[in-house]
């Protein structure tokens, strides 16, 4: 009987970071179900504010300086940054919305259909020849959002409008050479002066809920932080995995929003809306395999 090939360390590391930042985003909704009676809008301000100021600390003690400083010399590279920036960060504020709003389910939809939206996104936009599964994953994902339209009267606008918005942004940051933690850094840096005067505006008015409270106030600097703590943790993972194995581990963020939303929020699941996901699970189950199938092959040993 042969021996079983050694395991390669790196790549346990790689799924060990992959899962804590999938899981970390996954469970998201519990954090952000904590800020009762605080409007979205603020939480995405304080969210921007706090991951850069926090992020300013990480750089500066992980000495990632260079590539931050050699991405701001370029203006002509910051049009695309800054567009990712506002991406991101509508994202952000969506997602906020669905979970103070109980539409958990619409938030997990979302970004099940993302990897699909990649899919739309590199065939119209970048001209990318997709392979016959990968277009039948798309033909049930289209189809699964047109059966909820025509049964349920309404569009799905949460999960497309989070769907579109990280598919584009997936699509900029292609262009942009930055690494995850810098490029993070660099959006929410352009962004810092807008939430900035945001803030201020919010003061004035006396609609800010900053230091009025001390735990709701802690809170608002905490979303700052986990804002970057599973960004560096996939940094780890995509570092030592394949993208095949981080586009399987992919589907755990969703998976945890989806059975959050079930058992935690007590979200109702009809049976159109139930079928829609099938639906899409399906084409998920065929995207996945497509690209499995696609993968380089290891040259024999």
């Amino acid at each position: 009987m042969l021996p079983s090939a050694p395991r390669d360390p790196e790549a346990v590391k790689g799924v060990m970071f992959g899962l804590t930042a999938y899981t970390m985003w996954g469970c998201f909704p519990l954090f952000f179900a904590l800020f009762d009676g605080v409007p979205a809008f603020e939480i995405l301000i304080h969210r921007i504010l706090w991951s850069c100021l926090f992020l300013v600390g990480l750089i500066s003690v992980l000495r990632r300086w260079p590539p931050v400083v050699a991405a701001l010399v370029q203006p002509k590279r910051l049009g695309r940054v800054l567009a990712c920036a506002l991406l991101i960060a509508f994202n952000w504020g969506i997602y906020i919305y669905a979970v103070e709003n109980k539409q958990v389910l619409q938030a997990s939809l979302g970004y099940f259909l993302t990897p699909l939206v990649n899919v739309a996104l590199g065939m119209l936009v970048l001209r990318e020849v997709m392979a016959k599964l990968q277009l039948v994953a798309l033909g049930l994902a289209s189809l699964a959002i047109a059966i909820q339209f025509i049964m349920l009267g309404e569009l799905p606008w949460i999960s497309l409008l989070l769907a579109l918005s990280f598919g584009s942004y997936g699509l900029f940051r292609k262009q942009v050479p930055l690494d995850g933690l810098s490029g993070l850094f660099v959006e929410t840096l352009l962004l810092f002066p807008l939430a900035l005067m945001a803030l201020t505006w919010m003061s004035w008015q006396g609609e800010s809920h900053f230091l009025h409270d001390v735990p709701m106030s802690a809170l608002l600097v905490v979303s700052g932080v986990l804002t970057a703590l599973p960004l560096m943790a996939f940094a780890g993972a995509a570092r030592r995995l394949r993208l095949a194995t981080l586009g399987f581990l992919m589907y755990i963020n969703p998976s945890i929003q989806f059975f959050i939303a079930l058992t935690v929020f007590g979200e109702p699941l009809g049976i159109i809306q139930l079928a829609t996901f099938l639906m899409i699970w399906t084409g998920l189950a065929l995207y996945s395999w497509s690209s499995w199938q696609s993968r380089p092959r290891q040259a024999a040993a």
